[in-house]
């Protein structure tokens, strides 16, 4: 057993990567007061707001250090798919995204909701939704990864919800809170060490 040394300016995390290789049995699909709203080439500054939103306590920051021009591309690409996770007022408390450009496989890129609806049921009714769209005709592999710096239930979540592990890994990246990307107060569970 050997441990290696991150820099005091970097972050290190465990990737578990998850995946489903048959469509789930039919199951009844339970009520919510929150719905989906499909988002067809959304605004880049209305994407990274909950982007931002819904992934800041748990260190997301993949598409907020892309190029503009290349998370744009991502997100207005036909084979991806954006739904916002609306509560019954309106407001975005959550997101799913699914990216079928890799086919047979469909990878769930995103799924979170805001800190505040954690942990009330409601990311069953999320997985269910997802789930039912993910599945299509032509789909052999559904996908996802989550890490340590995810919600801590977030990988028991995806094995329950029926992917199974099948691979893992070690990343390492620059704390986006030093740089300034993220404000210092984001994520944290996870302390700055620089």
């Amino acid at each position: 057993m050997s441990l290696t040394p991150v820099d005091a300016r970097q972050i290190a995390t465990i990737v578990t990567h998850l995946e489903m290789r048959e469509r789930p049995r039919p199951a009844p699909m339970a009520t919510s007061a929150l719905r989906l709203v499909r988002w067809q080439e959304p605004a880049l500054e209305k994407y990274r707001a909950l982007f931002r939103r819904v992934g800041e306590p748990w260190m997301w920051f993949s598409r907020l250090v892309m190029p503009d021009a290349r998370v744009t591309d991502i997100i207005h690409d036909p084979a991806v798919e954006i739904y916002a996770v609306c509560d019954p007022k309106g407001i975005e408390v959550g997101i799913i995204e699914l990216d079928f450009r890799q086919m047979p496989d469909c990878e769930l890129s995103f799924f979170g909701l805001i800190p505040e609806l954690a942990g009330k049921g409601f990311g069953r009714w999320m997985m269910a939704q997802t789930r039912s769209l993910a599945w299509r005709k032509g789909v052999e592999r559904f996908w996802v990864h989550t890490c340590t710096l995810d919600d801590p239930r977030a990988l028991g979540f995806y094995i329950k919800s029926g992917f199974t592990p099948f691979h893992r890994e070690v990343e390492i990246f620059d704390d986006p809170r030093v740089s300034g990307l993220m404000p210092r107060e984001a994520a944290a569970h996870i302390p700055i060490l620089a």
